[in-house]
């Protein structure tokens, strides 16, 4: 799909580069030390891009429904062409005919097709233009098959329903091998979320757990055998555990877009759901439990939240 900045996108990017900004003013110090001033840094750059790609992805995803779209009504304008074939009409006036129906998003390119051989053009000419105009691959394949039996001389009524049913048929399981992979849509999405619980179990709670123990055995050795050099910082893994999120996030959405639609690039936006999400709540997670107090308030919610709900189960009994 050809890239076509509109005033959309440049409000979008706009909107990115102010929250980007805004960040930097706000968020980061300049002055020693240098480096951002909170975990929320970093997670608001995340959304400054996403707030400035915002449109361009809703573009792809129009484009990937008015493709669809496209499909379906070259369908229903095959079957008028052949309606008209059968009744004695030549392709061109055929064409010409059903030039005034509504095919929704293919409308333009059957008009244009219309005009073309109204002005002269050869119809193997108009075909091929038609085809490269709707940029759809189905449709291409389609023209072709029509041109070259055109050129034969074949009984072009039968080939036209031929190709209608070809459509058809591609359509039917395009739409069967979404319909099977749901469930797999479905699992690799649970997958996902519960390779982030465990990484964020292991950020939190385990290797916090791992430093706290390795200390309290450097202190012992140290206070018995003269080696050392102190306690050392724990491990920090947060760096390695976003990658990894990221990673995982990207592939599987783009496996999703295989097995859904055969195609990786109908995985695009999973890959950017999962990978984003991820991130976000990766970063969130920690920074917040990262100070003791923040954690804390989150964890007494917990049990406070299911007394206010035994408190009021109690009263309604």
């Amino acid at each position: 799909m050809d890239i076509e900045l509109k005033q959309k996108n440049y409000i979008s990017l706009g909107g990115g580069v102010f929250i980007l900004l805004l960040d930097f003013i706000l968020f980061f110090s300049f002055t020693s030390p240098i480096g951002p001033k909170g975990w929320y840094f970093n997670p608001i750059i995340v959304i400054a891009v996403m707030v400035g790609g915002s449109t361009f992805l809703l573009d792809f995803m129009d484009e990937t429904k008015r493709q669809k779209e496209l499909e379906l009504k070259f369908l229903e304008f095959v079957r008028n062409l052949v309606e008209n074939v059968r009744s004695g009409v030549s392709i061109p006036k055929a064409i010409q005919q059903v030039a005034d129906v509504d095919y929704g998003a293919l409308t333009p390119y059957v008009q244009k097709l219309s005009n073309q051989i109204d002005w002269g053009y050869p119809l193997n000419d108009a075909l091929r233009i038609f085809a490269d105009d709707t940029k759809n691959p189905v449709i291409a394949r389609s023209v072709a098959i029509v041109i070259q039996a055109e050129k034969s001389g074949g009984d072009m009524a039968a080939i036209l329903q031929a190709v209608s049913q070809s459509v058809l048929e591609i359509k039917k399981v395009k739409e069967e091998q979404k319909a099977g992979a749901y469930s797999q849509i479905v699992q690799g999405y649970i997958i996902f979320f519960v390779f982030i619980i465990i990484m964020l179990v292991l950020q939190v709670y385990l290797i916090p757990k791992l430093g706290a123990i390795s200390g309290d055995i450097m202190q012992g050795l140290g206070g018995s055998v003269s080696v050392g050099t102190g306690v050392k910082e724990p491990l920090d893994l947060q760096g390695v555990f976003i990658g990894t999120i990221f990673v995982q996030g990207v592939f599987a959405g783009l496996m999703i877009g295989k097995f859904s639609e055969n195609k990786f690039k109908a995985g695009v936006k999973h890959a950017l759901i999962m990978s984003i999400v991820g991130y976000l709540t990766m970063a969130t997670v920690t920074g917040i439990f990262a100070k003791p107090e923040a954690a804390a308030i989150l964890l007494l919610l917990i049990p406070l939240k299911w007394l206010k709900k035994d408190i009021f189960m109690k009263k309604s009994i």
